[in-house]
């Protein structure tokens, strides 16, 4: 049995779990989720545990007896190896974002995904590190122009390399590699590794810094305009995505990559739900419907157990957030 899994009706004894970017927004959620079982010690890897941005995860209930924050980079081995060393299971989470156009994108975005990727790897299996969740992206699933429409996307498909390149998508290309390399070094080294693709993470803020994908819909509630683009898009709940990855981590049966996207809604289905729930904010009020996203299932990790909430309490729960933070007024 995987670290953390428990037959019905079983106690399931104290394990000890790594999160690496743990001060990020589906990190921090997940980070929440495994100390809320009271099952688990966390080590959280950041940049800087004393950053004040940190501060929420030591607010979270059980972190005062059960999280320890390491100073780890993905980039120095060393460093990794400390924040993973006593770990059963490990989360790699952490990977480059860019917030502004990088000047050498392979050097600043691709190469560093890959080698932390590589390098948390290393240091799981010198651990004995029982399995890693890697966090990779739709992004690694869909960018390809092979792609027939029409159908949805399952983890049988892959980013083309070339052709993310091509259209200068860095991110896309360094999940791809990174998620890639994850499974190529499984295969090499019999090291358990089980990855997830989420698609457009949602959800209620608990860092205190906005993270770039619930920035997209603030720029869109943001944008003042009458008229805004309207497209079907593939959309999940940050809590959600944080139960599939201890799911994937605690499921005897769990096993190679698994999509996780909830439910596809359109940006005029967004905008009418959250004005459900914050009536006052001025809204568009015309859709222009450009090319939709591509669909995907989630058929496997349902399969594995997986549910999800309602689009309306994830957007309820949204605009709570959102005016906690100020970030509608």
């Amino acid at each position: 049995m995987v670290a953390g899994a428990a037959a019905a009706g079983e106690t399931a004894a104290m394990s000890t779990v790594c999160v690496t970017g743990a001060g990020g927004f589906i990190a921090s959620w997940l980070v929440h989720r495994l100390l809320s079982t009271g099952r688990y010690v966390v080590h959280g890897a950041v940049r800087d545990p004393s950053d004040p941005k940190h501060a929420h995860l030591k607010a979270l209930g059980g972190a005062g007896e059960r999280l320890r924050l390491f100073a780890a980079d993905m980039l120095d081995p060393a460093a990794v190896a400390a924040a993973v060393a006593g770990c059963d299971g490990v989360f790699h989470v952490a990977s480059p974002v860019p917030t502004s156009k990088p000047a050498d994108p392979e050097r600043e975005v691709v190469a560093p995904a890959v080698a932390g990727t590589r390098n948390v790897l290393a240091a799981c299996r010198d651990a004995g590190v029982r399995r890693v969740v890697f966090v990779s992206s739709v992004a690694a699933v869909a960018v390809n122009p092979k792609c027939p429409a029409g159908i949805d996307l399952d983890e049988e498909w892959w980013s083309d390399e070339d052709f993310c390149r091509t259209i200068k998508g860095w991110y896309f290309l360094s999940k791809t590699l990174a998620e890639r390399a994850a499974l190529a070094y499984a295969e090499e080294t019999g090291l358990d590794v089980v990855s997830v693709c989420p698609s457009w993470v949602l959800g209620p803020l608990l860092q205190s810094t906005v993270n770039n994908s619930s920035l997209t819909l603030i720029d869109y509630l943001r944008g003042g305009g009458d008229t805004a683009d309207d497209k079907v898009k593939n959309v999940v709940d940050v809590r959600d995505v944080a139960d599939a990855l201890v799911l994937a981590y605690e499921a005897p049966a769990a096993k190679g990559r698994y999509i996780c996207r909830a439910y596809p809604m359109s940006m005029a289905e967004i905008v009418d739900t959250i004005r459900r729930f914050h009536p006052n904010h001025t809204y568009p009020t015309n859709f222009v419907k450009v090319q939709d996203e591509r669909m995907f299932t989630s058929k496997k990790l349902q399969a594995l157990g997986w549910k999800y909430r309602t689009a309306e309490e994830t957007f309820k729960d949204i605009v709570e957030s959102y005016k906690a933070a100020g970030i509608l007024n």
